[in-house]
């Protein structure tokens, strides 16, 4: 039975992803910061699937919850099949309203942190032949959004990048670009989606679903859902100095997760 581990797995896409792995016939790593939250869902998944889910309790914004994490990725007795770097996180304002402690949080969870969990992941996974990365990033990559798009852009880049050189070694990585997804995500940052129109919405469960048939087919950036796909279309036509227009308009309190 293959195995595994996701961070951020308690709310949202990670918990989308655990469900369905779950479901799979997937043993599971759960990682997240909340200890009580995951001894929960670890409980659900195993009783409601006859899986075995172990809990890694990590915050991946410190030197130390990035090494426990690395650790149980580079355990060569009991390995890791699948990594789904999901953990992530959105800080309300504009440039220069977010404190930099804040925003060097979020460097640091959604570059650092998948920088050395994917290699940790990928070193052992190419030894043996075989595994997959999943590395959450959004459409606000594709759109000049400060941080949060700059550091998913990052994602998207280092994935693709990444997923070249190691072609042919039976291990697959692909980003994962999702819209406006109904999680946690945006309660958490404090932000406000009232002026979200309602077509723009996505379902975490279909979005999982779809993203790991990309994976399978072997796609290294998936955008999972004809409307945003067609947004994307547009995004490419449009001159960046517009975009860029739009999104200081709308702020980054908005930018899709």
């Amino acid at each position: 039975m293959t195995t595994a581990l996701i961070t951020g797995s308690t709310a949202g896409i990670g918990a989308a992803f655990a469900r369905r792995l779950a479901a799979q016939g997937h043993n599971l790593v759960l990682v997240a910061r909340d200890t009580e939250r995951l001894a929960e869902q670890a409980t659900e998944l195993h009783d409601r699937h006859g899986i075995e889910a172990e809990v890694l309790a990590a915050d991946l914004s410190t030197d130390a919850g990035i090494e426990s994490v690395e650790a149980r990725l580079g355990d060569r007795t009991h390995p890791v099949d699948l990594l789904v770097n999901n953990a992530g996180f959105g800080n309300k304002g504009r440039y220069l309203e977010v404190s930099m402690a804040d925003e060097l949080a979020m460097v640091k969870v959604h570059v650092e942190a998948v920088l050395r969990l994917t290699s940790a992941a990928t070193a052992s996974m190419r030894e043996r032949g075989r595994g997959g990365v999943v590395n959450v990033a959004s459409v606000a990559a594709f759109v000049p959004r400060g941080t949060y798009g700059a550091s998913k852009a990052w994602v998207v880049q280092f994935t693709q990048g990444a997923a070249k050189d190691l072609a042919g070694s039976g291990v697959r990585l692909m980003a994962l670009c999702p819209g406006f997804v109904r999680t946690e995500f945006h309660q958490r940052a404090g932000m406000g989606t009232d002026n979200i129109p309602g077509w723009l919405w996505l379902d975490a469960d279909k979005l999982v679903a779809a993203a790991l048939a990309d994976l399978a087919r072997g796609k290294t950036v998936s955008i999972p859902d004809p409307r945003y796909k067609a947004l994307m279309g547009v995004v490419k036509l449009t001159p960046r100095g517009l975009l860029g227009g739009v999104s200081s308009r709308t702020g980054r309190k908005y930018g899709p997760q």
